[in-house]
């Protein structure tokens, strides 16, 4: 994802304020211009940034699915340029820079529909299975290449 936040390529702001509304699900980011975004847990967590997602290079994407219901439990600082997120299935790998955060707040609806694309494309689902579930593929021969 790029930063089309600035075209002269100044780095995208530090946010003034970060909330986090656990009953919500929602990381609320509020910067010194005065704009405020929430983004949702979800969201936040099918666009971690870490290696369980992202892969280690460009095709190596991995489809986050099941997490309609994940949610955020806690933050902790990195430095002054980021924060790492713990999510309730586990999940606290990804560092989210300001420029990530930002991206992911200016680019949201964006992000969402590709997702929901992303999901429908590989027929997977937001919500997960209930637990014991066991899939099976049943396949066609007939269809079969």
């Amino acid at each position: 994802m790029s930063d089309d936040s600035s075209s002269a390529g100044a780095p995208a702001p530090q946010p003034s304020g970060i909330r986090l509304r656990r009953k919500s699900g929602l990381l609320e980011l509020s910067y010194a211009d005065g704009r405020v975004f929430e983004l949702p847990a979800e969201l936040l967590r099918v666009y971690s940034p870490s290696a369980d997602v992202k892969g280690h290079g460009k095709g190596q994407e991995v489809l986050q699915t099941g997490k309609r219901h994940v949610g955020l439990s806690g933050i902790e600082p990195m430095g002054n340029y980021a924060i790492r997120l713990d999510f309730d299935d586990g999940h606290n790998s990804g560092i989210f820079s300001w420029d990530y955060l930002y991206q992911l707040a200016t680019h949201q609806p964006r992000l969402w529909q590709d997702y929901l694309d992303r999901l429908a494309a590989a027929g997977k689902r937001r919500d997960a299975l209930p637990a014991g579930t066991q899939v099976i593929n049943i396949v066609d021969p007939s269809r079969s290449a």
